[in-house]
């Protein structure tokens, strides 16, 4: 059976070029084809079903110092509210414990990976990190147009800043991460899987538009990053706008 997303092992990795001008790398070992993100410690497993859709939920154990900021139920509870058509075959919302030398290297809130090995089988999924709660949060006072839009995100988000010589520093705190993980995070990768709905999987489309599904791919990974953030992060405000509107969020963890 065709299973597109087997043929995607490349994308977020080295092998498309992520992480080439950090100076620290991530091993990988070489008896092992799992990723970094793959490469679960001791773990334990749910499946919910949202809509009609089963979603596998895997929380990794995390350090003594660190949390997961978000629960399953308050995951769900934003799921139930993103339109079903969505979901394309999305099944792994992956809470996460990186390694330390991750949070240098590849520190991220959350990502999307299109084709995620888990237990033998092949799924798109969410990733959502623990964070250490023992350390801090820095921003770089030279910053890009959207490093300053990510910075005035995260201060909306809650983080409080305090200037110190050349950086911005904020001590986290597990509401603010909720926050930006359960608000934003979560739809902005939403977003970006959307996105690769939209021209891969070409809802609506014939073969006659494009030959197979392999140039479809490629017309996908042709297009630049700034484009996919910026259809990721307008997914991620107007769905949350929406939510807002409708008084569906914010709403208190729910354990």
């Amino acid at each position: 059976m065709h299973n597109p997303t087997r043929r995607n092992r490349n994308i977020g990795t080295s092998k498309q070029g992520h992480g080439k001008s950090n100076k620290l790398t991530i091993p990988s070992p070489c008896v092992v084809s799992k990723t970094f993100f793959e490469r679960l410690g001791p773990y334990e497993k749910v499946e919910k079903l949202i809509n009609g859709h089963s979603f596998i939920f895997v929380t990794e154990s995390t350090r003594q110092s660190s949390k997961h900021a978000c629960s399953i139920s308050d995951i769900e509870r934003i799921i139930e509210n993103i339109p079903l058509t969505h979901y394309g075959s999305l099944r792994l919302i992956v809470l996460r414990q990186p390694k330390r030398k991750e949070e240098i290297v590849s520190p991220v809130w959350g990502r999307l990976i299109y084709s995620y090995e888990f237990e033998d089988n092949y799924y798109p999924a969410i990733i959502l990190e623990a964070v250490d709660y023992n350390k801090k949060l820095h921003f770089k006072k030279s910053q890009s147009p959207d490093d300053q839009k990510e910075f005035e995100r995260l201060k909306k988000d809650g983080h409080q800043f305090v200037e110190n010589k050349n950086i911005f520093t904020s001590s986290y705190g597990i509401e603010k991460v909720r926050n930006t993980q359960l608000y934003r995070t979560l739809l902005h990768e939403f977003g970006h899987y959307v996105q690769y709905l939209e021209v891969v999987e070409m809802p609506g489309k014939t073969d006659e538009d494009f030959e197979d599904w392999d140039k479809r791919f490629e017309v996908y990974l042709k297009i630049p990053k700034s484009a996919k953030e910026k259809y990721a992060h307008k997914y991620a405000d107007d769905l949350l706008e929406k939510l807002q509107n409708e008084k569906l969020v914010p709403f208190d963890a729910i354990q």
